[in-house]
């Protein structure tokens, strides 16, 4: 048998040196997201924005609400939700797997044990024609390098931390949307709070109405239609009201579980009623470059777009050829006595060269797909974009008419409650019956409703407003 001989490692210092010197990143530089909105940004206004301040709006718009309990709901959401840990679990992710390609650019390190048996030409090891055969052992250290030449895993850093960025925009979003359904679910609640009161008081109304007709009809100085009609209204009225109730229980269940709890567990806090909180007189909207930057989803959508610039340079790279070193240090020989004599040192440096020079144009196939990823990447930036713009001014403009709305059907409810006085004053005096006084409070009942209907929407407004502008994050907290 022939002895293995230890092969001493090459100098590859200034090889190395060399190559690194000349790496390069190939592939399309990112310039930044395209401009998509240009003269929205020049304007320095929302067209929609009617009397509202330019000034800077405050992120934590809910609190201008002045409501004590809607305060404690978002805070509960925002530190509990099931939606946010999930957000919070794509971030942990996405961190995770920019860290893993970091570690792709550094060399790597490990232990091994290897016994081949080898039969080879006698002329490789040194003894002329024929063969030979070796048993080898070796116990040592392996360590590998892949000299990142063309900038294809520089291309992946930059495309997983792109990603990340978006995954941290992402839960800022989440925060966005979170806040904002909080919000208009508990608006809903106590709408349907003041409105259930309302009903029962028209309830009671139409039974009074009802027993009227009956007396009427049995005295035979009504016929039986009077009657039929007062029923029918009764019944209509007490289906609302039962509606109203479930209404009431699917709210209440929904703040619940939006705030990470099970239903039922927030019956104690909200069963007792309370106003239908109102916006402020003067609402603070910023401008249209502000919401802009503001907006979660478009930061998403534009680090979408840097992650698929990258990921055209990761397949450019991927034309070129690829060099990588291997290396074994440690101890062996023919016997397995050999792997403990530090006599017995081997060591072993394998450069690697590898380079598809024919592959029927797939890289080039894959490159192409990259970049049509890039172009919808930017096709859904600039969708998201208008959409954002879109979103802000028809939230502006709703909110700007249901202010108008709120005041006239306000006005309205006055009237009709004066109404309801003089009524009762006739009634009093003796000119007007009974029966017409229960319809005129019913009627001034329906003008109540409508205007706690219109407040309801009138703060809903507000709210997507408030969303439309992208607000309900801060930095520190999105990235928690």
């Amino acid at each position: 048998m022939t002895a293995i001989r230890s092969i001493r490692p090459a100098s590859l210092s200034l090889a190395v040196a060399a190559l690194l010197s000349g790496c390069t990143t190939v592939g399309p530089d990112y310039a930044g997201a395209p401009q998509s909105a240009p003269q929205a940004v020049v304007r320095g206004g929302f067209l929609r924005g009617g009397d509202a301040l330019v000034q800077a709006p405050a992120a934590r718009w809910w609190e201008s609400l002045n409501d004590a309990v809607l305060n404690q709901l978002v805070e509960a959401a925002l530190a509990d939700s099931p939606t946010l840990a999930a957000a919070n679990a794509r971030v942990a992710q996405s961190r995770a797997s920019l860290a893993a390609n970091k570690t792709a650019v550094l060399p790597t390190l490990g232990t091994s044990f290897s016994a081949p048996y080898i039969n080879v030409p006698g002329n490789i090891v040194g003894n002329g024609s024929g063969r030979d055969e070796i048993n080898a052992y070796n116990l040592g250290f392996d360590a590998g390098w892949e000299i990142d030449l063309f900038g294809g895993t520089r291309r992946k850093v930059e495309a997983a931390s792109a990603r990340a960025e978006a995954a941290e925009a992402g839960v800022a979003d989440a925060r966005v949307t979170l806040s904002a359904e909080i919000a208009r679910a508990y608006v809903g609640l106590r709408a349907r709070q003041a409105m259930q009161g309302l009903q029962q008081r028209q309830v009671a109304i139409d039974r009074a109405l009802v027993g009227l007709a009956r007396e009427r009809l049995g005295a035979g100085t009504a016929p039986a239609q009077p009657l039929n009609a007062a029923e029918a209204q009764a019944f209509a009225s007490e289906a609302d009201l039962a509606k109203t109730g479930a209404e009431i229980v699917v709210l209440t269940d929904q703040l619940a579980v939006l705030t990470g709890k099970e239903p039922g567990a927030l019956d104690g806090l909200l069963a007792t009623p309370a106003p239908v909180p109102l916006p402020p007189v003067q609402v603070s909207i910023g401008d249209p470059a502000l919401m802009l930057r503001s907006r979660p989803d478009i930061r998403v959508a534009e680090r979408q777009l840097a992650a698929a610039n990258a990921d055209v340079g990761v397949q450019v790279a991927a034309k070129f050829p690829t060099i990588s070193f291997l290396g074994i240090l440690g101890l062996g020989g023919q016997n397995i006595g050999d792997v403990l004599d530090p006599s017995n040192i081997v060591g072993i440096a394998l450069p690697r060269l590898k380079w598809s020079l024919f592959d029927g144009g797939r890289a080039e196939r894959q490159v192409d797909a990259a970049k049509g990823a890039y172009a919808e990447a930017e096709a859904n930036y600039r969708r998201t974009v208008l959409a954002a713009l879109q979103d802000a001014e028809g939230s502006l403009a709703r909110f700007g008419a249901q202010r108008v709305t709120f005041a006239r059907t306000v006005d309205a409810e006055q009237r009709g409650q004066r109404t309801v006085q003089l009524q009762n004053q006739r009634l009093t005096a003796g000119t007007v019956g009974r029966s017409d006084a229960l319809t005129s409070e019913r009627q001034a009942l329906q003008l109540s409703m409508a205007a706690a209907g219109a407040q309801a929407d009138l703060t809903t407004a507000f709210v997507a407003v408030e969303k439309a502008l992208g607000l309900g994050w801060q930095a520190a907290e999105a990235q928690k």
